[in-house]
């Protein structure tokens, strides 16, 4: 992702694992709760409404739309959650070097 568009006063979850970032990133072009809690883990219902009214907003500012009305875009969402794909990739690959 070439921009951050991370929130500053707001406060995100650490992502389960690199693996599952990657995998939600690329076989989900939308999101919802169940890839959001995947991506971050058990969450509060408002944790999940509080991240994705984020993404929504960034999304508005874009002028992009959902296709469903309970999801949020995978690419803004990561942007704006500051979940870096080419940072994660890069983490992955040197890992599997060290066969960690």
């Amino acid at each position: 992702m070439a921009i951050n568009k991370v929130i500053p006063h707001m406060h995100i979850p650490r992502i389960t694992s690199i693996d599952e970032a990657l995998r939600i990133y690329y076989t989900h072009s939308e999101i919802g709760n169940k890839e959001i809690t995947a991506l971050f883990g058990s969450l509060s219902s408002a944790t999940v409404s509080r991240l994705k009214r984020a993404a929504k907003d960034e999304m508005s500012k874009q002028g992009k739309m959902c296709y469903g009305a309970n999801k949020v875009n995978t690419t803004v969402a990561y942007a704006v959650w500051g979940v870096d794909v080419n940072d994660l990739e890069k983490r992955r690959k040197k890992l599997r070097e060290l066969a960690l």
